[in-house]
């Protein structure tokens, strides 16, 4: 036994009655001993830095402004305008599960975005009522069951890839999604009766028809702003007309905002003259005027009493994800690098790792998936240089099914909005799964 007055015994009472400043005094010490052994000077650290430095500004030109800017005000809109009895009904716990599934599934494949744009959308539609598993189908979808992205493979990598890759992920968003529903079904159902306090059943807000329009509309917006070039004709003829067909969209959202959500012309018009006076004078950067219009749509809607709750749940999003979204793809790059590049890990450990049909190399496929960030359609390309170099065809299937709908930054968000917990284990599925399918896939089609 130890003498209460040893210095042992007060140094455990000290450390039990002050918790906080024993973990602060921890994290100071870590952070410390971290930047002390830090390798700068080697080569290899220092282009990694860089190699996260270059990713996270490639990231912040290519995705911020047109990617994660309008997805922060549809998540906002979600949270300020959709019927929460709507969502209830239609994506609740309580709502018949083909019809839940079956709409989340369609919603995230319409969308085709990027593990990172889902997420403020998934936000939205999960605080306003929606139950985990549509949630989650929602979440994997967006990004996984891209309708081109699956074309582009069939064409650059074998229709036999091609195909695989949209059964398994069409298959995965519902059973993910069903997977957590039933893990979780008693604390959603806890959920559902504390987002059913307060709302009739009746609870629909705007007109039905004025809030599709307006979604409509901005989600239009969204893809087509964000329509990348592919080697296809059809969708190449497309991509020579984005700006003009989202700015006919945005003109048409302005009219819908003054006709129906009743705002005025006199505010619209002079921003509608910035937006289209940023877009003659700088022409080859269309980022300027597509910022011009976002900062102005919230500024108006801060100054409106009936439409100031779009704006602040806008900004509770972009506050709660931008932060850790760039920190994530810091992160990506500093472990992994860019395309073509080399961060902490040599790329040779990849490539020896995954160069067979085995279950470790399948596996740790998809583990490496989920922490590297792919924007839309880029994963074809990447995968295609590494069946070249020699990887596996059940790995490649499992980057293919795990790597679009994962990333580090995408992790990072999804645990402040899901938790530690829930966040472990969407992720664990979506590599399990990737991994049995692909192994499966490359032991079948060697």
């Amino acid at each position: 036994m130890l003498d209460a007055s040893s210095p042992v015994s007060r140094l455990r009472n000290l450390v039990r009655d002050n918790p906080t400043q024993v973990r602060w005094l921890g994290a100071v010490v870590g952070i410390f001993l971290l930047i002390y052994f830090l390798p700068a000077g080697s080569a290899r650290f220092d282009n990694a830095v860089l190699e996260g430095i270059r990713l996270t500004h490639w990231y912040a030109q290519e995705h911020v402004i047109l990617c994660l800017l309008p997805a922060f005000v549809i998540a906002g809109a979600m949270a300020a305008y959709l019927s929460q009895g709507a969502v209830m009904r239609y994506l609740g716990p309580d709502a018949p599960m083909p019809v839940a599934f079956g709409m989340a599934s369609v919603s995230g494949t319409l969308l085709a975005v990027c593990s990172c744009t889902v997420l403020p959308l998934f936000g939205g539609i999960y605080r306003r009522g929606a139950g985990l598993g549509p949630a989650v189908a929602f979440l994997y979808s967006g990004p996984a069951i891209n309708v081109m992205a699956i074309v582009v493979t069939a064409k650059v990598l074998g229709l036999e890839l091609g195909l695989a890759r949209a059964i398994g992920a069409i298959v995965f968003a519902v059973v993910i999604g069903v997977i957590m529903h039933l893990i979780y079904h008693r604390e959603e159902r806890s959920r559902s009766k504390a987002n059913a306090r307060g709302f009739s059943a009746d609870d629909d807000g705007r007109p039905l028809g004025q809030v599709a329009a307006f979604f409509g509309l901005m989600v239009g917006i969204l893809v087509f702003a964000n329509w990348a070039a592919a080697d296809s004709p059809a969708w190449m003829a497309i991509y020579a007309w984005k700006w003009p067909i989202t700015a006919a969209l945005a003109l048409l959202f302005g009219w819908l905002l003054w006709a129906r959500w009743g705002w005025p012309a006199h505010w619209l018009l002079p921003l509608g003259g910035a937006v289209a006076m940023a877009a003659l004078l700088a022409p080859s950067a269309p980022e300027l005027a597509f910022a011009v219009g976002i900062i102005g749509l919230m500024l108006i809607a801060m100054l409106r009493e009936d439409d100031r709750e779009w704006a602040e749940q806008s900004w509770d999003f972009t506050k709660q994800i931008l932060p850790l979204l760039l920190a994530g793809v810091f992160v990506a790059g500093l472990l992994l690098g860019r395309p073509g590049e080399e961060g902490l890990i040599p790329s040779e450990w990849v490539m020896m790792a995954v160069g067979d049909n085995s279950l470790g190399s399948t596996f740790l496929a998809a583990l490496l998936g989920g922490f590297m960030y792919f924007s839309t359609l880029t994963e074809v390309p990447i995968v295609q240089g590494l069946l070249g170099n020699g990887m596996g065809k059940g790995p490649a299937l499992a980057l293919l099914l795990g790597g679009p709908a994962l990333s580090l930054p995408n992790m990072l968000v999804i645990r402040t909005i899901l938790g530690t917990q829930k966040t472990l284990v969407y992720c664990s599925l979506v590599v399990v799964m990737s991994t049995i399918t692909g192994y499966l896939y490359g032991q079948l089609w060697p």
